[in-house]
């Protein structure tokens, strides 16, 4: 267990995991119209359970663990130029997951400063 893991738990993961889904999000965004590209998205459960592995085995690297969750998005209403993107989920899923984000980076910069006061004999 590294001293990240041991001052930050699951959440320095979690962080790194939701900028990458951050980006993939935007990605899908850019390419709404551009023909026969696939929306992909991270399941993000399943890359957090991997990169945060207990019982005896070894976590995964977080970027192994969003590759290995990724996947293709299976549209609701497929467009003729072969794109899967669905511009509303997408839209919505990037809000969903950059208030995530944010909160988690708030949990962190809230332990970072309750190291540093402890550090400083607060």
């Amino acid at each position: 267990m590294s001293v990240e893991d041991t001052l930050f738990g699951i959440h320095g993961k979690a962080l790194a995991l939701r900028s990458q889904r951050l980006s993939l999000l935007a990605s899908n965004i850019a390419n709404a119209s551009t023909p026969n590209y696939k929306a992909r998205d991270i399941d993000f459960e399943a890359a957090l359970r991997d990169a945060t592995r207990q019982a005896g085995k070894t976590p995964t690297d977080v970027a192994q663990a969003a590759s290995a969750a990724m996947g293709y998005r299976v549209p609701l209403q497929p467009s003729l130029d072969g794109n899967t993107v669905e511009l509303s989920t997408e839209q919505t899923l990037f809000a969903e997951n950059a208030v995530k984000y944010r909160t988690t980076l708030s949990f962190l910069e809230g332990r970072i400063n309750t190291i540093n006061r402890a550090l400083k004999g607060e």
